[in-house]
């Protein structure tokens, strides 16, 4: 049965005739749900979809009838260690990769809503899957209207990771390595702006160690061939303005690459807890409103630059009470001491207002307290959050968040939440500096947050 996802432009000639461009990025991607809840918010229609690597999940879910919100629970309640899969015995044997494709097949696509038969039934978003035909090496786009299984665990297939996946043609595998995000399918078809969701990092920090190393291959790989085709379309302009339209645009293309303003964390930190799904949502729907306020990129290397992430320290608090629920994501950049401000993201679900997510909000260190602040959309009202807690209390225990909503100057909901968990949230320090300075700056914010630091100074318990 047919059926028009989410998104879609439809049967309408909007102009300009706009495409959505999921780049790859592992599990990360789950930040690409939550700023598609933006984009939907924004008004946004797209007459064509391309995904690639880790994209095409979200590309997938899509197409198979799953509206943005309900892409971000799914992805909220997934248990991401089903991606990792043992090869079979008889198969272990040759030992093709690592691992194998059965977690996905069986769990990780079922529980993320991705029907075959569903996406071939879409109509009014034309919707494209790279992969990477071995025999040619080069990338192929395959119609939704194609597509099947196999081609879908064949886009994020890593080299390594798992088997190829044998289809008519050839040998196919995630295109990660050929491209990462494919502009020019979606200038082929008429595009005349284009929203590419970008997760790999694209920084001046180089790393050392060889996972690290590993992950920068796939950065300078993804971003040098999007600067490629970003160069293809800076050209493609220059011939529209003569009056060659080689494939129908009516004007100029325009590039907004949604991105985050720092590299995110990477899949280990998934695997690994230091991190969830549902942070990365928080985090892709705060960043997503940050660039819809932002111009069309330039069509340079510029267009993915993100911040250099320095030291950097997240945790993640959740709270609860019967005024409802919060999820808080801090972020902060870490200098000596501890810092006076942080980046902060989350949802909140209140009686009254709802399941929201935070457009931003920052998070300041008051004395003796942290001092959160943050705006929300619900119901069309722009809602101010404003909450704290104070330091002190029993080790490992976060003491009560008291929590505001107002509209102007009038409360619309006011109480007190509770930490939902028996001990306070662990930091997760990322960045370049030294593993010694990086322990040093995790153990200081786990005091903080275990309530042993007042101030701007440290204090332990004797």
């Amino acid at each position: 049965m047919t059926h028009v996802p989410a998104l879609a432009a439809g049967a309408e000639d909007v102009a300009p005739r706009r495409s959505l461009v999921l780049a790859g990025g592992g599990m990360r991607v789950a930040w690409q749900a939550g700023a598609l809840i933006a984009l939907e918010e924004a008004g946004l229609r797209f007459a064509h979809a391309d995904g690639t690597s880790g994209g095409t999940m979200n590309l997938a879910m899509l197409l198979s009838g799953l509206a943005p919100g309900e892409m971000a629970e799914r992805w909220r309640t997934l248990d991401v260690r089903r991606f990792a899969a043992p090869l079979s015995p008889r198969r272990m044997l040759r030992l093709p990769a690592f691992g194998a494709s059965t977690g996905i097949v069986g769990h990780v696509f079922p529980h993320l809503g991705v029907d075959p038969a569903a996406i071939r039934a879409a109509e009014g978003l034309e919707g494209t899957f790279n992969t990477c035909n071995h025999a040619t090496k080069a990338c192929e786009a395959i119609g939704h209207r194609d597509i099947d299984l196999d081609a879908l665990v064949a886009a994020i297939t890593l080299p390594l990771a798992m088997p190829g996946v044998h289809r008519p043609g050839g040998t196919y595998l995630d295109a990660v390595w050929v491209k990462d995000a494919n502009l020019v399918e979606a200038v082929r078809r008429g595009a005349e702006e284009l929203w590419v969701l970008w997760c790999i990092g694209n920084t001046a920090a180089y790393r050392d160690g060889p996972f690290q190393q590993y992950v920068h291959m796939i950065e300078q790989s993804a971003n040098g061939v999007l600067f490629e085709e970003l160069d293809r379309i800076r050209e493609l302009n220059a011939a529209l303005e003569a009056g060659h339209a080689p494939y129908g645009q009516r004007r100029p293309i325009t590039v907004h690459v949604v991105r985050p303003r720092h590299p995110l964390p990477l899949d280990p930190d998934l695997f690994l807890g230091r991190i969830d799904a549902g942070s990365l949502v928080s985090m892709g729907y705060r960043d997503a409103r940050e660039c819809l306020e932002a111009p069309p990129v330039a069509l340079d290397a510029s267009a993915t630059a993100m911040e250099d992430p320095g030291t950097r320290v997240w945790w993640r608090e959740r709270w609860a009470g019967p005024l409802g629920r919060a999820e808080l994501i801090v972020d902060v950049a870490q200098a000596e001491g501890l810092p006076a401000e942080g980046r902060l993201a989350g949802r909140v679900t209140l009686d009254g207002v709802g399941d929201v997510l935070l457009r931003d909000g920052h998070v300041r260190l008051d004395g003796a307290a942290l001092s959160y602040e943050g705006e929300l959309d619900a119901d069309g009202r722009t809602l101010g959050l404003r909450a704290r807690r104070e330091n002190g209390g029993d080790a490992g225990q976060l003491r009560p968040l008291a929590l505001e909503l107002r509209e102007g100057d009038a409360a619309v909901a006011r109480g007190v939440l509770r930490a939902a968990g028996d001990r306070a949230p662990h930091p997760t320090v990322r960045g370049t500096a030294p593993l010694r300075r990086r322990l040093a700056v995790a153990a200081r914010f786990e005091r903080l947050l275990d309530a042993e630091a007042v101030t701007g100074r440290e204090h332990r318990r004797p």
